[in-house]
């Protein structure tokens, strides 16, 4: 069967180069310097991140990974769902399958949506060969915006898995939380990942290994600009740093100028300043507590409807309706 069309991976499609554009030219002219982290999953972006989640510390994936395997077919009974919409697709790792798998029933769509045009064409390649009867739509997208999707049969279960939730700021959460209520008809369910708050000497690790994997995957977004934007970043001018911030409860990536120096965007035409020490955030990504995230998502007009974790309480995979599609207790 063959896979369906994506936007090429050899060029960025258009209105993402002009996102870029927008996005770097606003983050790295204010102060302090940052950029989104969604810029970080280009190819080579996707296949580090695809190492990182087989690296000793980054507990995240395999927990994750483990808790839809031991949850699965109670998702499936729950939500007898008939489309699968996943947020975040990337290439579409093992969870993935898991839950493909436990929906092979009434499933009849599956809909990954990602920023990333090469992952979705490997995504879309190999779910196509190994699931015939699976009809894939594939979206090139932004799925932290208003996005456009396909129509399918309901109910859809949305998947966004993997923590990324917590990449967003809490202004954007609240923004893609009212979005989705908007957005999710009567019986559709809302799967969503999210690492918890624990010892930062287990945290860290995962965001800074001991192999440098992470650190090429963050340096990573220097060489897309350098390479997209006709930038002249210098990798051997910075260095990759995690921080774990307490009192938001969040850990930010960060690359730190080694000395002073300047940066050109000919593709801009930015010259951007930065003084020794200086730092340009990446990533942010929170940890939550079940109260807090239950409390977002009641001001969002959506209900926490089953939860499950792992024995260490390390991550959690939260089932959520809109608060006016559960049905009231006996």
């Amino acid at each position: 069967m063959t896979a369906p069309a994506v936007p090429s991976a050899t060029s960025p499609a258009l209105d993402h180069l002009d996102e870029l554009r927008a996005d770097v030219v606003q983050g790295l002219t204010k102060s302090p310097k940052q950029l989104s982290p969604k810029w970080l999953y280009d190819a080579d972006g996707s296949r580090l991140f695809d190492e990182i989640s087989r690296l000793p510390e980054y507990y995240p994936f395999r927990t994750e990974q483990a808790i839809i395997a031991d949850s699965c077919t109670i998702i499936a009974w729950l939500t007898c769902a008939k489309t699968l919409i996943e947020l975040g697709s990337g290439s579409c790792s093992a969870k993935t399958r898991l839950l493909l798998d436990a929906l092979a029933g009434p499933l009849t769509t599956y809909v990954p949506v990602d920023v990333s045009s090469s992952a979705l064409a490997q995504a879309c390649a190999s779910i196509a060969a190994e699931y015939p009867a699976l009809a894939v739509k594939p979206l090139l997208a932004d799925f932290t915006a208003a996005v456009d999707l396909p129509p399918t049969d309901g109910p859809r279960l949305f998947a966004f898995l993997g923590g990324t939730f917590g990449n967003l700021l809490p202004s954007e959460r609240a923004v893609f939380l009212g979005a989705l209520t908007s957005g999710l008809a009567p019986g559709d369910r809302l799967l969503l990942g999210v690492d918890l708050v624990k010892d930062p000497a287990v945290i860290v690790p995962a965001y800074n290994d001991a192999a440098g994997v992470t650190a090429r995957f963050n340096f990573g977004l220097l060489r897309r600009l350098n390479r997209e934007l006709d930038a002249d970043f210098d990798l051997a001018a910075f260095e990759h740093v995690a921080v774990w911030d307490a009192d938001r409860e969040w850990i930010e990536m960060r690359l730190r100028s080694r000395r002073d120096q300047t940066v050109t965007l000919r593709g801009l035409n930015l010259v951007v300043p930065f003084t020794g020490g200086e730092e340009l955030r990446t990533e942010v990504s929170a940890k939550f507590r079940p109260s807090g995230l239950a409390a977002e998502l009641n001001a969002a007009g959506l209900e926490l409807s089953h939860w499950w974790t792992d024995p260490a309480r390390l991550y959690g995979l939260a089932m959520i309706a809109r608060a006016d599609d559960i049905a009231p207790a006996a």
